[in-house]
């Protein structure tokens, strides 16, 4: 099989461990089995050190989660984070430069699954290959397929970007294709690595964005007239995953899901919600860290003793993403304890806090008496409101103790001081798929099918996490899209969420269309992908930028 020029393109970069002439041709795997295995395991993290900063970064910037910050100048960073909150990507910016890390992994997964290995191996391989192109996907919309039979079955450029809409069938295709043969161990050996389960999900996932994946084009989405015909496929595949009773909201509760020692605690049987999971261990990973608390931690946390993570951090914060006002308003559920997630939000009584930040338990996880005191000797007091002092376009808050107090910030990814210490990284596995999930997928596919039973799932979320506010009435689209709002908080799902929801173009800060932000935000609707970054653009010149860029 020969390798197109433009899947190779991106793969020069970074695929070096396959000793082949870029001109070759063969149908098997080059190497030895160690070399195969080499590959596989390849296949499995490829995608772990864009999930531990740039993806993260990518996503959550751009929801109405996060905004970015800069202090006197510093984080600007060529205004590739606030490009991100104000919807104005930019070709250049650094946080979308990572495509070609997945196109090389898939060139890979394409020579495995055209090999002489076991139809398990191809099965393992093919679905890495899926869910890499998903990612790709839904965010760059066109991209490029690394299956060349696929694509001269169906007449598809083998050299340059897929049309959406058919690498969403491409994707479908696949997984239907593969899913028996691939393993149903998820907490065992296979805890990280592709299973059957992981498959279904991924494929619900698609499902429930099947008219937005399919659109004619990005910007001719409208979520207040599309139609699903994948909404009873979506059910199934829900209740496919229910049934098989492997996946459970506890025992442990909401808090220790994300902790820094979740990894065990799956092992101990104690977590159950993880489908699918990207496994970190800040000892081991190098330049795929996990690094959501150095972006998410007060600027100052090195000055902090105890900090708010219950122990002193003998590292720096970069702290240059914190949460939007509006984010913080959607916890309101009375004794919820996921509004524990939001440290300024609640005290240990779930009274307001008011900002007031207050020293966690890390054994608890949970906010105790003492209160967070500054440099300064006062206690720390976080603004739910942002007040932006320097320059609006990168939302400069300055450098100092008023400036970097600005918004509310996450307890989620709960820091230990033992990770953090090493190059600010952290021990903290993240779950792409969860079973928490399923069931509110499941719910929104029910009320956009006009059936019952939605309430009842969001309930059951509703009651996991602690709180007395459940619905006493059939769940509507609005409900489902709050409650995802509060259960996936922080996971990287929000900016699906709200292109699905038909709330992409709302108004946050500081993507308002008035006032002081306007001239910096954009509203067009295809900022709901982002630009092919030039480099990408640059090595494949049968490739044009995205409409809009």
């Amino acid at each position: 099989m020969i390798l197109s020029a433009g899947i190779l393109a991106l793969a020069l970069a970074s695929c070096t461990d396959l000793d082949v002439a870029v001109d070759s041709q063969y149908t098997s795997l080059p190497g030895s089995p160690a070399a195969s295995n080499a590959t596989m395991n390849d296949l499995y993290v490829r995608f772990k050190g864009t999930l531990g900063r740039r993806y993260m970064e990518a996503t959550c910037l751009s929801s109405d989660e996060y905004t970015s910050l800069a202090y006197s100048g510093n984080w600007v960073d060529s205004y590739t984070y606030a490009h991100s909150a104000f919807h104005n990507y930019s070709e250049e910016d650094a946080v979308l430069d990572w495509m070609e890390n997945l196109g090389a992994a898939n060139v890979a997964a394409q020579d495995i699954a055209n090999s002489d290995a076991t139809d398990e191996v191809k099965a393992l391989a093919r679905v890495m290959r899926a869910f890499h192109t998903f990612l790709m996907m839904d965010m760059w919309g066109d991209v490029p397929v690394a299956d060349f039979v696929y694509l001269q079955e169906h007449n598809l450029p083998d050299d340059n970007r897929v049309p959406r809409p058919e690498v969403a069938k491409y994707i479908e295709s696949e997984l239907l294709d593969i899913i028996d043969l691939l393993p149903t161990d998820v907490f065992g050996e296979n805890y990280g690595k592709p299973t059957k389960y992981m498959a279904q999900a991924l494929l619900a996932k698609l499902y429930i964005n099947w008219p937005v994946y399919t659109a004619e084009s990005v910007d001719l989405y409208d979520a207040a007239t599309a139609t699903n015909e994948k909404l009873e496929d979506c059910i199934k595949l829900c209740d496919d995953i229910i049934n098989a009773n492997v996946f459970a909201l506890g025992p442990d509760e909401y808090r220790f899901k994300f902790n820094h020692d979740n990894s065990e605690r799956v092992k101990a049987g104690t977590i159950k919600d993880f489908i699918y999971v990207m496994a970190y261990d800040t000892n081991m990973d190098g330049d795929n860290s996990m690094q959501w608390g150095r972006s998410h931690v007060y600027k100052d946390v090195k000055k902090l003793n105890p900090s708010m993570f219950g122990e002193f951090l003998n590292n720096s914060g970069g702290a240059y993403i914190t949460l939007t006002p509006e984010c913080s308003e959607r916890f309101t559920l009375k004794n919820d304890q996921r509004n524990w997630m939001i440290i300024g939000l609640e005290d240990k009584d779930h009274n307001p806090a008011n900002g007031q930040v207050y020293v966690y338990d890390p054994v608890t996880l949970l906010p105790t008496d003492e209160k967070v005191i500054d440099r300064e000797g006062n206690p720390l007091v976080y603004t739910k409101d942002i007040n932006v002092t320097g320059e609006k376009a990168s939302v400069d808050v300055g450098d100092d103790t008023e400036g970097w107090r600005q918004g509310y910030r996450s307890a989620k990814w709960f820091i230990c001081n033992n990770d953090f210490s090493n190059g600010r990284r952290q021990s903290n596995d993240v779950p792409f798929f969860r079973y928490a999930d399923i069931l509110l997928t499941k719910a929104e596919a029910l009320v956009r099918s006009n059936k019952s039973g939605a309430k009842d799932l969001v309930n059951e979320i509703r009651s996991y996490a602690g709180t007395t506010d459940l619905l006493t009435a059939e769940a509507t689209l609005d409900d489902v899209y709050m409650e995802r709002g509060r259960e996936f908080f922080d996971e990287l799902w929000r900016r699906n969420d709200m292109i699905r929801f038909g709330h992409y173009e709302d108004n946050w800060f500081p993507h308002y269309n008035t006032g002081v932000f306007a001239e910096f935000a954009n509203f067009d609707k295809t900022r709901r992908i982002f630009p092919i970054k030039k480099g990408d653009l640059d090595v494949n010149p049968t490739w044009s930028q995205n409409p809009g860029y």
